[in-house]
């Protein structure tokens, strides 16, 4: 019978969970957060040390170890304990909410809502290329969905009475077939925002696949190719062309919002996207399995730092 996977020792003690990061993160030796140095430094033992794993750099002659400069860093949570939240996170197809790790893990619910926020900032990242370029299929699908009520962060009157799609929350989503998924949450739904996401994300010889909505037409004539479905005739595929790919990535990011999280503000409905995209960009069907995808997770954990009066007080609305 094969061990429960956070019966490993990594997930089980906090020296071999340093020992874990140390080997994913620095496979050929510990490297400086400060200045990048490889030279081997001076591993600190002793009474005077308190901490485990910490090095002092030969070049720079500063201290570090292998949490520093990452989103881990400072954190008082032991870091087995963050593994496996990490875990969690990255196993639990629909995501996992931050009352349900309080309870698992045995924390308050504030340094559990602080923790996902940290592991979604993990999360997010963006490979730099264009969407539907070489070495692509070259078939990039946009669209876009509503999601909760919007009142505070545009200008917008706030309609009460029948429901209008001008109070939901917007997010437009890219997805690059048997590819990239990228999603940006955005004020309003207009010809100026979606085009400006579709020309800072997407190759100029992709060939672009959208609905009938007319904040398509004039940014699709920017692009190779421009095919679009008519769903109000009921139409949702012909030959190749299709939206179904993109809209089947929003019914996993809704069940989420309705089934795991129930609540999600505006203020960080961003990162949620970010979390639901960096799973479906490390889904089986692209060979990776939950090991790979917690690992993968942990290699997003470098060079990013989030302090909660930044988390609680910002606002991650995407500008494209």
């Amino acid at each position: 019978m094969a061990e429960a996977i956070l019966n490993q020792p990594h997930f089980q003690d906090a020296d071999k969970a340093r020992e874990y990061l140390e080997a994913l993160r620095w496979p050929n030796g510990p490297v400086c957060p400060h200045c990048g140095s490889v030279r081997a430094p001076h591993k600190l033992e002793g009474s005077k040390h308190y901490r485990p794993g910490l090095y002092k750099c030969k070049d720079c002659y500063e201290q570090f170890s292998v949490t520093v400069g990452t989103v881990f860093e400072r954190s008082k949570i032991a870091l087995n304990v963050w593994l496996q939240a990490v875990h969690l996170m990255c196993a639990s197809k629909k995501g996992m909410s931050a009352k349900q790790l309080e309870r698992m893990l045995g924390v308050t619910y504030k340094t559990a809502w602080f923790m996902c926020h940290r592991i979604r900032e993990a999360m997010t990242s963006n490979s730099g290329r264009l969407l539907g370029g070489p070495g692509s299929s070259g078939i990039v699908e946009a669209d876009e969905t509503y999601w909760g009520s919007a009142k505070s962060v545009d200008t917008r009157p706030f309609k009460h009475g029948r429901t209008s799609l001008l109070n939901k929350m917007a997010v437009v989503s890219l997805v690059e077939r048997d590819g990239e998924k990228r999603s940006y949450h955005v004020p309003n739904v207009t010809g100026a925002t979606v085009g400006a996401i579709l020309k800072s994300q997407v190759s100029p010889t992709a060939h672009l696949m959208t609905d009938e909505a007319r904040w398509y037409k004039a940014v699709g004539k920017t692009f190779a190719q421009h095919d679009s479905v008519s769903h109000a005739n009921k139409e949702y595929a012909r030959g190749n062309v299709t939206s179904n790919t993109v809209e089947s990535s929003f019914s996993l990011l809704k069940r989420g919002l309705v089934g795991t999280f129930h609540s999600v503000s505006e203020k960080h409905l961003q990162r949620y996207c970010n979390e639901f995209d960096f799973r479906w960009n490390n889904r089986q069907s692209q060979g990776v399995n939950d090991v790979l995808r917690f690992q993968n997770a942990l290699h997003g954990i470098a060079g990013k730092r989030l302090t909660y009066r930044r988390t609680a007080g910002e606002s991650t609305q995407a500008n494209a």
